[in-house]
């Protein structure tokens, strides 16, 4: 497929390749809650393991949203803001395994700029559904 940037993903394609990922967390985190539960910050109120069902519940009905055209755009813009909210379990996750041996660090650290081409993945759908 061409376009006028030349050959990339459409964006019935990055949608689907987001639910693929959103729906497979979504399900982990009702799997294994553990690990979800573990980086939730502190500072964020609430019981962990009701926010990992949560994140679960709110990614698996989006990756769902994202493959219905109708509903692609808005679950698009919803994604961006999703990918927003777990950051900080993200950057809470590096600072749990800090001290932890360097494959873990480097798991944890990769995870930080892994967000952002979801972020503009999914803002790319919002945009041009």
């Amino acid at each position: 497929m061409s376009t006028t940037r030349g050959s990339r993903l459409d964006p019935a394609q990055l949608a689907r390749g987001l639910a693929a990922m959103l729906v497979s967390i979504g399900v982990l985190h009702f799997v294994a809650p553990a690990p979800f539960d573990e980086i939730i910050p502190e500072e964020i109120p609430g019981d962990p393991r009701t926010l990992t069902y949560a994140s679960g519940v709110a990614e698996i009905g989006l990756g769902a949203a994202l493959l219905a055209p109708k509903t692609r755009r808005a679950a698009g813009a919803l994604s961006v803001l999703l990918f927003l909210a777990v950051y900080p379990a993200n950057i809470n996750m590096v600072r749990l395994w800090w001290n932890k041996p360097l494959p873990y660090k480097i798991v944890a650290l990769a995870r930080l700029p892994f967000q952002f081409p979801m972020i503009w993945a999914a803002a790319r759908v919002a945009r041009e559904g």
